[in-house]
């Protein structure tokens, strides 16, 4: 028996893979669908069935062209409805891979085709559990993302109570969960950072879990502190229920190589979106003006996701070289198929053509400029950051919401940017430079020197009624 936990960082995203004998199973695959080929390839092992826990709102599975390519059957729980062939499991019924048995649990509540899996180890004996969205280590599945007229976030949160305390915590404790997201994913609140848990310690540590919850307490934590959900959530639920474009030509297409002059034409004659992947010292340093910053070194498909309101919007990426398949395949993976190609030289062509290239100050948080009085910050954190503390009298701005909050904001007024390391703070940049805003600073390393510095903040590093004093 081979349990295999595929995970990815930049998503939080748990894809499983699991063979005997000669015979294989994927619980949500991601897009790609090579990797999984090199594997069954690897193993000699054949492709049995495809498992989707539910219809994912914050990546495109790879389901469709997975089948197509292996022959495997697609397998999603009660009330699922979709566009494509796929054998609709029922509760309780079990599937065989070699000499393991895979049962179908029906725990809807994060969405309502949501299911669980529990495995079977050749003795017969429950080894784990497969929990997609409905559990997770140390929290559970937010179950706003699936409203709809006919049913709302609260009727939801019963199913989920009733998933949970009926069916989830009435098997073994020894048993291990195996959930489809980790800490990082906006499917859940308050997610640990271990990627699976034993059950036994999940009932002692996981508060929705609580035997003295009542259902009316429950539902009542479970809808508590939930932010808004990425706008391109409900796009990849969508899209996961559809046909979609083989995901090998989306690739394909997205490594089109561009050239300047060809760039010059596209940008001229379409709304095309340049996106520069490139590190946060390059961008800085020099870019192409009017491109957006969102990096490959951080959470890049989330911040594309949450910031790139229209998915059907062309990109010309400019990436590191070597990295521009990469780029296409983790943009394809949040179903931003519109990539016309990536610019084939560096920037540095750009400006030897003569045309301007522009840049972004960075600044130390030591500086003595940022000391001065009427020195203006504007902080990119999320508001449980920006709550726990900040620069006294910043101007909060999530960076999800910074396209809908730039009305309390004046054109040619110096603005001094954070975020927690960098990384935020300089894509609000591009996008306010963008916006026309012609004064932007970023300031080095975010929060995390700003507290080391002498920049007063709201709460004082050593605990005075003000900051005021000297640090």
């Amino acid at each position: 028996m081979e349990v295999k936990q595929l995970y990815t960082e930049c998503l939080a995203e748990a894809t499983y893979y699991i063979q005997s004998e000669g015979e294989a199973v994927i619980i949500d695959p991601l897009r790609e669908t090579e990797p999984y080929l090199k594997k069954l390839q690897k193993d000699k092992a054949k492709l049995k069935y495809i498992f989707l826990t539910h219809f994912h709102a914050d990546f495109v599975s790879g389901h469709v062209d997975l089948s197509r390519e292996t022959g495997a059957k697609i397998v999603i729980g009660p009330t699922a409805n979709a566009d494509f062939y796929f054998h609709q499991g029922a509760d309780n019924e079990e599937f065989k891979i070699g000499n393991l048995t895979l049962k179908l649990i029906h725990t809807p509540g994060h969405t309502l085709e949501s299911s669980s899996f529990l495995l079977f180890d050749e003795r017969g004996k429950e080894h784990c559990l497969f929990s997609g969205d409905t559990l997770f280590i140390g929290d559970v599945g937010r179950p706003d993302l699936a409203i709809s007229s006919a049913i709302s976030k609260e009727d939801l949160a019963a199913k989920l109570y009733n998933s949970l305390h009926d069916k989830i915590l009435k098997l073994p404790d020894d048993i291990i969960i195996y959930p489809n997201h980790g800490k990082g994913s906006a499917c859940g609140k308050n997610m640990g950072s271990a990627t699976f848990d034993t059950l036994k310690n999940q009932r002692k540590e996981n508060y929705a879990l609580n035997p003295n919850l009542k259902e009316k307490e429950f539902i009542q934590q479970v809808l508590d502190g939930l932010t808004t959900p990425p706008q391109y959530f409900s796009k990849n639920a969508k899209m996961n229920t559809q046909i979609n474009r083989d995901v090998n030509e989306v690739i394909s297409t997205g490594l089109s190589s561009i050239s300047i002059d060809q760039l010059l034409v596209y940008t001229a004659v379409k709304d095309v979106l340049l996106l520069d992947v490139r590190s946060i010292q390059e961008f800085s340093k020099e870019h192409i003006p009017y491109s957006t910053f969102i990096g490959l070194d951080g959470s890049f498909a989330p911040w594309v996701g949450a910031l790139v309101r229209r998915i059907e919007k062309p990109i010309i990426i400019i990436a590191p070289k070597g990295r521009e398949k990469e780029t296409v395949t983790r943009l394809s993976r949040i179903g931003y198929d519109n990539i016309i190609g990536y610019l084939c030289c560096e920037i540095s062509e750009w400006r030897k053509r003569g045309f301007d290239t522009s840049s972004v100050s960075c600044i130390s948080a030591n500086s003595n400029e940022l000391l001065k009085k009427k020195t203006v910050f504007i902080d990119v954190r999320r508001k449980d950051e920006y709550q726990i503390n900040h620069i006294a009298n910043s101007i909060h701005i999530p960076l999800k919401e910074i396209y809908n909050n730039t009305k309390k904001l004046e054109k040619n007024t110096r603005y001094y940017v954070y975020c927690a390391g960098g990384y935020r703070s300089l894509i609000a940049s591009s996008i306010l430079k963008k916006m026309g805003f012609k004064d932007i600073v970023n300031i080095n390393g975010g929060f995390s020197n700003i507290i080391k510095s002498k920049i007063p903040l709201k709460y004082c590093r050593n605990n005075c009624p003000s900051c005021q004093c000297s640090y």
